[in-house]
């Protein structure tokens, strides 16, 4: 009896009776045994930083440039009713603020923080020793990247007259330091009431 023989018999017999088998699965159930590679994860998937308003409002230097009255008319930044609240701001990160004259002269400086909605800032003023002179909550009525404006009402009794106080985006130094602001490279851009403030003229 030849073993050899019929061993290759058998295994020509095997291999044509899988070819055939194989040829009979449906290409389908085939894909299905095959695990799928995990699809890319999509850039749009990665988490997204969220900027805050008290990032907004320690994101650049603000100058005043602007003040309207509760009738929608600019008023002057002279104007007795406004003139105390004109001029360069500094909020940093760190919850601490300086406030400069537009002649670069001190005016205050303290603390300060934002509402997490951006509806309202507070701010207090502190002496050289850091004792608190007097504390203030005004409502904001606009803050984004380019302009930060607030309300202040003279009269507590009397809500309806009102000013709002408009800051812009500048790159004006923090008078006293060497260092530049945060737009300094940036370019004119806005509404119309934005102002880019280049280098120290006032």
């Amino acid at each position: 009896m030849n073993i050899t023989g019929i061993s290759r018999r058998s295994a020509l017999t095997a291999s044509a009776i899988a070819v055939a088998v194989s040829a009979l699965v449906p290409v389908s159930a085939m894909a299905a045994e095959t695990p799928a590679a995990p699809a890319p994860a999509s850039a749009s998937a990665a988490p997204k930083a969220t900027t805050t308003p008290s990032d907004l409002l320690a994101s650049t230097p603000w100058k005043t440039t602007g003040a309207v009255d509760q009738d929608g008319h600019r008023v002057a930044l002279d104007d007795p009713a406004v003139a105390n609240f004109v001029g360069w701001a500094y909020f940093d990160a760190d919850g601490t603020y300086a406030m400069y004259n537009l002649d670069d002269s001190p005016k205050m400086h303290g603390d300060w923080t934002v509402s997490p909605d951006g509806s309202e800032r507070w701010i207090n003023s502190q002496d050289a020793d850091g004792n608190v002179l007097f504390e203030r909550t005004v409502p904001i009525t606009q803050l984004d990247k380019n302009t930060f404006t607030y309300r202040v009402v003279p009269n507590a009794d009397d809500p309806d007259v009102y000013y709002d106080i408009v800051h812009t985006k500048t790159n004006h130094v923090e008078p006293g330091t060497d260092g530049r602001g945060p737009g300094a490279n940036g370019n004119q851009g806005g509404n119309g009431e934005y102002h880019f403030n280049n280098g120290n003229a006032h």
